[in-house]
């Protein structure tokens, strides 16, 4: 699980990699100057107060760090940390990548260090095209989890037995079907037979 104190620190620390204060990086991604300060990382009563994602999404594009490199800088050296699978749209729509569990196999894609995740499946998906706009952009990554569990309203990962990939919002879940809603609303909502389902996972973090 992540930290809020590494977040905070790979604020800090991606600011000074790039020669910035903390306002300067701020202002930089065209946020009020004060969002990263310290008074505005706890409330007047101690209550954590986590930046959002939007936020960070912002500097990323500002600094032109990708996602990689923002998650190296978490932590103090003593946080767990693993590099896991990067992995294409492209790929994941290709047979041999994923065994019949939905969990990555094989060896040949690249890497990047993620903090705090538990599932030893947990893997990362670049985004292409504009099906999941506004929330995921050509070029996000979001990091995928098959063993965590999916409820109503998250938003999953859905590959289906014909190899088409697709990322949606779990609207219902029956015995026989599942029911999924487009994060973009110029593509269809889609309801799938369960038997033409190869595997659904999580999404439990994205870059954007």
């Amino acid at each position: 699980m992540l930290k809020h104190a590494e977040i905070w620190h790979a604020i800090d620390m991606l600011a000074h990699e790039h020669g910035l204060s903390v306002s300067g990086l701020a202002r930089a991604a065209g946020l009020d100057a004060t969002t990263f300060n310290k008074s505005k990382r706890t409330t007047a009563k101690g209550k954590q107060r986590w930046p959002s994602t939007e936020s960070i999404a912002k500097i990323l594009r500002a600094t032109g760090a990708g996602m990689g490199e923002f998650m190296s800088y978490m932590g103090d050296g003593t946080g767990a940390y693993r590099n896991v699978p990067l992995i294409g749209f492209a790929q994941a729509g290709a047979a041999g990548y994923f065994d019949n569990a939905g969990y990555p196999t094989g060896g040949s894609w690249d890497e990047i260090p993620f903090p705090g995740v538990s599932d030893p499946h947990a893997y990362a998906l670049e985004i292409s095209g504009d099906s999941m706009q506004p929330v995921y952009r050509e070029g996000d990554t979001v990091i995928v989890s098959p063993g965590s569990s999916v409820r109503r309203g998250d938003r999953v990962v859905v590959r289906t037995l014909k190899g088409e990939v697709m990322a949606k919002v779990l609207r219902r879940q029956s015995a026989k079907r599942i029911e999924l809603t487009s994060i973009n609303p110029d593509y269809p909502d889609h309801e799938l037979a369960l038997e033409d389902v190869d595997w659904i996972a999580r999404i439990v973090w994205s870059s954007q």
